[in-house]
């Protein structure tokens, strides 16, 4: 039976009892017959009410719930039931479904504000973002992708991959950097592709950026620094050069010539001279720079080389401290490296007359060396790594760009930090053993 009959008959079968023993006592007692049948009557009557209001009043809640449930299941989160009180079964219900209702509300707004958010973001970015789905059919384009495939959203919407000529991109590798030409124009591009899936079927994401811009920009800065760095020494060099040599052709061409020419012109060669030699150690740094090359990688114990290089400088004692280790590196490299770390180091403690310590251990499956120093420390950490920057009256500002170079084409890592426990310096280079 269906529930509302079931329910309709529980409600009689309740009472049915009752009605039966009231016509009993009636029928075996001294009524009259007319009122026994007047009483069985409004019995009945009241019976047969009060069992069909229990059903309406049931059904009635069951059926509001059942239309709660189903504006929650066709989204609209504004209906709320009546009646939602606490210590009343009914009410627990309904009080539920309400918080459930607001929640979901709440949770929908949320998603629709992110979901907007989102949208903005991906139409903000200068990135071509392409959604594809299972077959391949384009569903999203943000601006910056109309703008590299030459085509408005609308034209764009349900090509396939193919008729883009995008299908070779999406069958590639997750990440690519390609020499491609689009709609937009030709240059180099980073192509990035992601999977992921909606309603169990795999979908595309496709992002392509565009690298051609940025290469250039930077590689237009870095001339600029070059430019700048070399100019600027060159001017220092040819500026003193042509000034003394405008004063020596004076000097001499006087008649008669002054009684201490000799001086003068000696003096004034000796300037030019500095400054050439100057210049010319300058460029052969810029060279050494400019035509590192790949390492060599052999066996080397550490600690012998360590030694050796620590006893090339005396001006300080330089202590040396660790375990026995092999690595396999360019020796020559790494000599050379560990040599401008150290040579900074003992220049730094000469200042304060203080000791320079070499120390390395093992990390994992890598070597830690550090030379540490008892200096006046880092005063500008920002222009460490910058080449051909140097504090130094002599200094070509190579040595540490040269040693970050060294450090890294053997893919390790190379800090320069103030100590923590002491004043001076504290030069950290982290090496594969392998």
């Amino acid at each position: 039976m269906p529930f509302e009959l079931r329910l309709l008959v529980l409600c009689l079968a309740g009472g049915l009892p009752a009605l039966l023993g009231l016509g009993l006592v009636l029928a075996s007692g001294d009524f009259a017959p007319d009122l026994s049948i007047a009483l069985v009557s409004a019995a009945s009557l009241a019976w047969l009410v009060f069992g069909f209001a229990a059903r309406r009043f049931v059904i009635y809640h069951l059926q509001t719930l059942s239309n709660l449930l189903e504006a929650l299941r066709e989204g609209d989160y504004s209906l709320r039931g009546r009646r939602a009180r606490y210590k009343d079964s009914l009410g627990e219900v309904m009080r539920e479904v309400n918080q459930l209702s607001e929640t979901l509300r709440a949770e929908r707004l949320g998603a629709r504000e992110a979901s907007a958010l989102l949208m903005k973001v991906v139409d903000a970015v200068d990135i071509a973002v392409l959604a594809f789905d299972g077959r391949k059919r384009l569903r999203l384009v943000n601006p910056a992708g109309e703008r590299l495939l030459g085509r408005s959203e609308s034209a764009l919407r349900d090509q396939t991959a193919a008729a883009l000529s995008l299908e070779s991109l999406l069958e590639g590798p997750e990440r690519q950097t390609i020499q491609h030409r689009f709609a937009a124009g030709s240059g180099r591009w980073e192509v990035r592709i992601s999977r992921f899936r909606e309603g169990g079927i795999p979908h595309y994401l496709l992002v392509v950026t565009d690298l051609s811009r940025a290469l250039r920009e930077e590689e237009r800065k870095a001339w600029q620094r070059l430019i700048r760095v070399i100019g600027h020494e060159l001017n220092n060099s040819l500026a003193p050069i042509k000034s003394m040599s405008g004063t020596l052709q004076k000097l001499l061409s006087r008649e008669p010539l002054p009684e201490d020419w000799r001086e003068d012109t000696a003096r004034g060669l000796d300037v030019i001279g500095n400054r050439a030699d100057s210049l010319g150690r300058f460029m052969t740094a810029y060279s050494m720079l400019a035509r590192l090359p790949s390492p060599r990688r052999s066996k080397v114990d550490l600690r012998p080389l360590v030694e050796r290089v620590a006893a090339l400088d005396q001006r300080v004692p330089v202590l040396c401290r660790g375990e026995s280790l092999s690595i396999h590196v360019d020796r020559d490299q790494i000599e050379q490296m560990l040599i401008n770390l150290v040579k900074n180091a003992v220049d730094a403690a000469e200042q304060t007359g203080g000791e320079v310590r070499v120390e390395w251990r093992s990390e994992g499956d890598g070597v830690r060396i550090s030379v540490i120093d008892s200096g006046p420390g880092i005063s500008n950490p920002d222009n460490l790594f910058v080449p051909f920057f140097t504090t130094k009256p002599e200094g070509t500002g190579v040595g540490l760009v040269l040693c970050q170079q060294i450090v890294e084409a053997h893919g390790g890592v190379l800090t320069l930090v103030n100590r923590d426990d002491a004043r001076g310096c504290v030069a950290t280079v982290e090496l594969p053993v392998s």
